[in-house]
């Protein structure tokens, strides 16, 4: 009777796996590394489906991950012209703090502009965006992290509210792709 019932509790549970799989419902993406989930309240204006969207993102290298979501496209473009791509495509269990366009509408024009225009400048600033560690949103609740450029940047919250620097909110955190952790932020992260 015992082993009836184990068999029972395992069938019920791998009904309950396929079930939302076989009538179209898709589980939310989870990082198979931390075994969390997407956060915030900037997830729900990525694509839901195809090019950019969390499913998309988790199969793809960061760089290009970037490249093909909408609320990226100003970082992708500077990533290129810093020459950072491949470096970022090819390192494994980084975390990048990613300016959305939003973030980078709040720079001044002409000052972007000049950024954009400095290759070097550009790639310190890029580099400051990415720590050379997997960050997990546990880690986020009082971070204090070296970045690529060579600076630290902290991260402090809770919940689902986590800040960077004092001065950057995460909206939406703990994105998966093929080689990193994705935190989009709505402030453009400067060195010291």
């Amino acid at each position: 009777m015992h082993v009836t019932h184990i068999r029972r509790t395992m069938a019920a549970a791998a009904a309950a796996a396929v079930l939302p799989v076989a009538i179209g419902i898709a589980a939310p993406t989870a990082s198979a590394d931390t075994g969390t989930q997407p956060f915030g309240p900037g997830c729900s204006s990525l694509p839901q489906e195809g090019k950019g969207s969390l499913s998309d993102m988790a199969s793809t290298p960061v760089a290009t991950a970037a490249a093909n979501n909408p609320e990226l496209k100003t970082l992708a473009a500077a990533v290129e012209a810093a020459d950072l791509g491949d470096t970022l495509n090819n390192t494994k269990g980084i975390t990048v703090f990613a300016p959305t366009n939003a973030a980078f509408e709040k720079i001044p024009k002409a000052d972007l502009d000049a950024l954009l225009a400095n290759k070097a400048q550009l790639a310190k600033v890029l580099k400051y965006h990415v720590v050379g560690q997997e960050v997990t949103q546990k880690d986020l609740a009082k971070g204090d992290f070296t970045t690529l450029e060579g600076s630290k940047l902290t991260t402090s919250g809770s919940g689902e509210s986590f800040t960077v620097n004092d001065s950057a909110k995460i909206v939406c955190g703990g994105i998966p792709t093929a080689n990193a952790t994705v935190e989009l932020i709505d402030t453009v992260l400067m060195p010291k």
